[in-house]
């Protein structure tokens, strides 16, 4: 049962201190103190569980909108993340922030986050999906400029997003003309060029190498990010991979941070060679070397997606044949966000042969296997 809590200015208060003083959409002005079931209405339905909890169908009482409700314990963390996504839910790129609502939840204090509902499911569920049509490196280099666009946004206020990953790329519907968006800025941070990020914050497969250990790393996360989502999206498998059943095996951290990756055939076969350089560009493992947000909106195979070839990928074959151990790979992703430090100097670096892809190995010994196609006549 939700609680009103107008009647604590207190509380109120000392909550709203917890923020720094922002110049424009102050989440402290946001914030409605009624009950939250004034204006919704609750389904009971779990649309998703993340990290800081479940999301939950809403609808709005007065137009029977379907929204998403996202809980999160009212604490400082909660706060600069409600602050930081209705600062960046202006940009149509990110998920719309509707209201913010101050409560109490089974007797604890709570921020509600009411966002707009993305029926469209995951950016990989969706290209998994598809039975008829090939997914082509035309359509992926048009979903990295959605992406980069929320990405150009972020770094232009100087936010780093920190977990750019598919789990938070959402599709608003499941119609073909559907907007992909950026969600979750639970490890959202504001950056600037006197304060670098400190924290090691990471989703295996996704995280920069400079993120593994005690460097400071910054917005250039996100870029590396960038780049093993693109190459997921052109072959269907991630360049970095543990196959310990650990969340970061020592061989992959080795990997990651030697920049050690490949773009084996048949799946790169017909990959044009500027996709590949743009991906070089995005993993190069010294951040000061790694191409920016601006530079890459800037590439050709980004803002000239309507002359890159419509090449047929693997890409929707490969996550299909193999979706059981993309699951395992995503959870092993899920359970590694609940570790925000992790003492990288205590652990032994093994052989980089202790580390491999078991989603390229079984495709592989498939191919071998595979009976010799017959001369054309």
């Amino acid at each position: 049962m939700f609680l009103n809590t107008q009647s604590d200015p207190e509380a109120a208060g000392q909550q709203e201190g917890l923020l720094s003083p922002q110049p424009a959409h102050k989440l402290s002005q946001r914030i409605k103190k009624k009950v939250i079931t004034e204006d919704y209405k609750l389904s009971g339905q779990v649309l998703g569980v993340g990290l800081s909890g479940k999301v939950f169908e809403i609808f709005q009482r007065n137009t029977g909108e379907k929204f998403a409700l996202k809980m999160l314990k009212d604490n400082p963390k909660a706060r600069r993340e409600a602050e930081l996504h209705c600062r960046a839910s202006v940009c149509p790129r990110i998920v719309r922030i509707a209201d913010v609502f101050d409560n109490f939840y089974q007797g604890k204090k709570c921020l509600l986050l009411v966002m707009e509902c993305m029926d469209g499911g995951e950016l990989f569920r969706r290209i998994q999906a598809r039975r008829e049509q090939a997914f082509t490196e035309r359509e992926a280099s048009a979903i990295m400029k959605n992406i980069g666009e929320a990405i150009e946004f972020l770094h232009s206020i100087n936010i780093a997003h920190r977990d750019v990953k598919p789990e938070n790329l959402l599709y608003t519907s499941s119609h073909p003309d559907a907007q992909l968006k950026l969600t979750d800025f639970g490890f959202a941070k504001e950056t600037t060029t006197q304060s670098c990020l400190a924290t090691p914050c990471y989703t295996p497969y996704y995280v920069a190498p400079e993120v593994l250990g005690p460097e400071k790393y910054d917005k250039s996360c996100d870029m590396w990010s960038l780049g093993v989502i693109m190459y997921i999206l052109l072959c269907g498998y991630p360049p970095f991979y543990s196959n310990h059943g650990v969340t970061l095996s020592p061989g992959m951290k080795k990997r990651i941070r030697n920049g050690q990756y490949e773009f084996p055939n048949p799946e790169w076969s017909d990959v044009s060679e500027e996709a590949k350089q743009l991906i070089r560009q995005l993993l190069k493992t010294d951040p000061t070397e790694r191409m920016t947000i601006t530079e890459f909106m800037r590439h050709p195979w980004i803002n000239r997606s309507m002359n890159v070839p419509q090449t047929a990928l693997h890409t929707s074959q490969v996550l299909a044949e193999e979706s059981h151990v993309w699951e395992e790979v995503k959870e092993e992703m899920t359970n590694a966000l609940a570790t925000m430090r992790v003492d990288y100097e205590q652990v032994k670096i093994k052989t980089i042969e202790d580390s491999s892809n078991p989603l390229l190995m079984k495709r592989r010994k498939k191919l071998a296997n595979a009976p010799p196609e017959s001369p054309g006549l």
